[in-house]
């Protein structure tokens, strides 16, 4: 889940099915109880019908909260890090850094700081396309050292310069989040 939209529409797939679960958050539904295999069998169902999925195995949910934390650092608190990204996923997953970053990238061909640039160059994309900050606040809100690391990293990931990108409205060719 990356969105608020999907923490409505995965709440509602479990309530509809008469779980009331105790909390729902990006990438996460805390139950009261243990479920079923047919409860889970049936979730399963209805929530890949709208491009979910359940995950078990305790490896992959790790992951998707790597994802997760990345996100909402990226696209809902703007990257505000007091810390490096490093100790922010080691504190908040309880796990060592090196474990994390080993799982990550076996599992998702790329490194986690590969992800988190993507991440972060999606958002500068979209704050390109509200037209609404300059370079230098963009660079400023999202932790860049300067609007120059930023444009030099900008062009490393899609081959354009952010001026460029917005002379030739490429936010038509934004991807959704959870394909970065």
């Amino acid at each position: 889940m990356v969105c608020n939209r999907c923490i409505l529409v995965v709440e509602g797939i479990f309530k509809t099915a008469g779980i009331e679960p105790e909390s729902v958050t990006l990438g996460k539904v805390t139950l009261k109880e243990e479920l079923s295999g047919i409860q889970k069998d049936s979730l399963r169902q209805q929530l890949e019908k709208v491009g979910f999925e359940l995950l078990d195995d305790k490896r992959i949910r790790l992951i998707e909260q790597i994802k997760n934390r990345i996100i909402e650092l990226v696209h809902h608190h703007n990257n505000r890090l007091k810390v490096n990204l490093s100790e922010y996923l080691s504190s908040f997953l309880k796990h060592e850094y090196s474990y994390l970053s080993n799982l990550f990238s076996e599992s998702e061909g790329i490194t986690i700081e590969k992800y988190f640039i993507a991440q972060k160059i999606e958002r500068v994309k979209e704050l390109l396309v509200y037209d609404e900050l300059t370079l230098n606040e963009i660079a400023d809100m999202l932790n860049y050292s300067s609007a120059a690391h930023l444009s030099t990293q900008f062009k490393n990931v899609t081959g354009l310069t952010p001026s460029r990108f917005k002379a030739l409205k490429e936010n038509d060719k934004r991807k959704p989040l959870d394909q970065v």
